[in-house]
Parts: C-alpha cells; structure tokens; sequence
C-alpha cells in the first residue's frame, strides 16, 4: 500500500527518472518487506522557482511524503530512512538534502482492491515489522 510523492527541485534527473524510481521502490520494498507491486509512487519535478527549500539546501534536494499503514516500528522506520538515503546517494544526492515525511493511516481508512477497506483484505504481508 505505500503511496510515495517525490518531489524534486529542478530537473536534474534527466534521463534517469526510471531508474530513480525503481531505486526508491527497491529500498521500501527492502526496508518493510511489502511486495513491490504494491507501491504506488508518483514524481514531480518542480521548477526552482516553484519549490522552496531549506536555507542551504543543494541543488538535488529531496522530499519524500510516504503514506503507509499505521504500524511499523521505530526501528523499521529508521531502516526506511537509512536505506532511502543510500539509495538516493547513487544519484548524488547528499544525506543532508533528504526529507521524508511518514504519513500514517488506519486500514479501515483506506479502500482498494474492489473498493473494500484494507482492514477487511488479506494484504499478503506484515504491516507490524
């Protein structure tokens, strides 16, 4: 169920929007053991002008809005945001200019699948982890 919105200042990426994604969707998958076709992600590229960003910030900053269910550990999250961070840095992006935002919903508050809420569907994995 993760749904991701990356959101990036400049466009800088290039040709490499595709493998910028899979590296994103590769490190959630790893980090909390959801199924990769489960992710839905979404990349924007704003122009300098249209995306403020903090005092001293490098030209690749970073911010990711994850929405996910309610459940995982501290300790899950600090591998999410370890392992996006790695990820991240084979584009040169540097630590210090990634932002995540965890988003946390109950499953009754999300419908799919048929239009039934999560809480009533056998996700095939931990939420818990």
């Amino acid at each position: 169920m993760p749904d991701l919105l990356v959101e990036l200042r400049g466009a800088w990426l290039g040709e490499r929007k595709a493998d910028f994604i899979e590296a994103i969707n590769a490190g959630l998958v790893a980090a909390l053991h959801t199924p990769p076709e489960e992710t839905l992600l979404r990349l924007i590229e704003h122009g300098p002008g249209d995306f403020l960003v903090p005092q001293g910030s490098g030209e690749r900053f970073t911010r990711m809005e994850i929405t996910l269910f309610a459940g995982r550990s501290i300790a899950a999250k600090r591998r999410l945001y370890q392992t996006l961070v790695h990820c991240l840095a084979t584009f040169g992006v540097a630590p210090e200019d990634v932002k995540i935002v965890l988003i946390e919903v109950p499953k009754e508050n999300v419908g799919y699948r048929g239009g039934k809420p999560a809480s009533e569907i056998d996700l095939g994995y931990e939420v818990a982890v």
